[in-house]
């Protein structure tokens, strides 16, 4: 089972972090920016939540020296230290970060912390109340650091501090997110998966060339890259994933949307569906129990770079809360949407 990806794909996966399913809440595609820093004189803060992986180019220079891939601020000759403030463009409650100084050697922060608060405005106020979610912790040269954070609060601003300066390739914030649902259920029917409604990719069997967390990202896809892609399967069976509804409702449209993918979308595609509860782990048990659940949309056949809408074929009016998609042998798909209404109390 893999269930966090092993390269490729637009969210840039790295190193299978610890704090799946949730997301990175600090992608640009959801509107998050760095609106501020004491200093990048070496390296823009922005390149700091890029979705991509950092790289090292020898021989890139700029007019300020090095070229690095991430945020880079001056040698502090001053006291203090420099810092770094992300807005969340949707606020969630964090679970866990990565802060990742790959290919920063002798130019690394030794140690970092992190703040967030709740602010309306893109840079907070001087008198915001900012709260410690992590203390200060030691930092390595080139390699990625995962810290869990205990919080139950839905935050729109985040802090990272970093002791005396340095540079971070890249930062990100892994967490839920915490959707208005008296607000959204007025606007139904609603993207019930969409990832600024709470959706979740769960599990898949491959995520070879693109992770499934794509299938739920606003707009259509970019490029092949920006979707959930397999291998090319040579043995018997099909490939499929798992996703989680923001909140259990009852779907009444679905599209599926093979943008881009010409050469290597999937042959046919089916849907399966249950009402569950959302605390059960996810293990191979689980997965297997999925085989199982009522069929939602039968087998359709899907064509290239297209957008397939269903309506008529769905099979299963009933309230659910997690979808299983298996296509047919492989192939990709750029993004899964399931219209429908939230369940009140559900």
């Amino acid at each position: 089972m893999n269930t966090h990806g092993h390269g490729g794909g637009a969210l840039g996966m790295t190193e299978p972090h610890p704090f799946a399913p949730a997301i990175d809440l600090a992608q640009p595609r959801l509107g998050s920016r760095v609106v501020f820093a004491t200093d990048d004189f070496f390296a823009d803060k922005s390149r700091m939540i890029l979705p991509s992986d950092p790289v090292w180019i020898a021989d890139k220079y700029d007019d300020n020296g090095k070229w690095m891939d991430g945020w880079e601020s001056r040698r502090k000759r001053t006291p203090g230290h420099d810092y770094a403030i992300v807005r969340i463009g949707i606020p969630g409650i964090i679970r866990g970060v990565d802060i990742d100084t790959r290919h920063f050697v002798g130019n690394h922060p030794p140690h970092a912390s992190l703040d967030a608060c709740i602010a309306e405005s893109d840079i907070p106020p001087d008198d915001v109340d900012w709260q410690p979610i992590l203390d200060r912790r030691e930092l390595g040269p080139n390699r990625q650091h995962f810290f869990a954070i205990q919080s139950d609060v839905p935050y729109t601003h985040l802090r990272l501090n970093i002791f005396p300066d340095g540079g971070v390739a890249r930062l990100r914030i892994y967490g839920d997110v915490s959707p208005d649902w008296t607000a959204l259920a007025a606007q139904a029917p609603i993207d019930l998966f969409a990832v600024e409604n709470g959706g979740r990719a769960l599990a898949c069997n491959d995520e070879r060339f693109g992770t499934m967390h794509n299938l739920n990202a606003p707009g259509r896809g970019e490029n092949m890259g920006d979707g959930w892609e397999t291998a090319r399967r040579r043995e018997l069976g099909n490939d499929w994933v798992i996703v989680a509804l923001g909140k259990p409702g009852i779907v009444e449209r679905v599209l599926i949307d093979t943008a881009h993918f010409k050469g290597n979308y999937p042959d046919r595609v089916m849907l399966q569906a249950a009402s569950l509860d959302t605390a059960t782990k996810i293990d191979a048990e689980w997965i297997a129990a999925s085989e199982d659940w009522p069929v939602m949309l039968p087998t359709q056949t899907l064509a290239p770079d297209a957008e397939h809408v269903y309506v008529d074929e769905l099979a299963l009016s009933d309230t659910i809360s997690h979808v299983r998609m298996n296509i047919y042998p492989d192939g990709g798909i750029s993004r899964l949407r399931l219209f429908g209404s939230p369940v009140p109390g559900a």
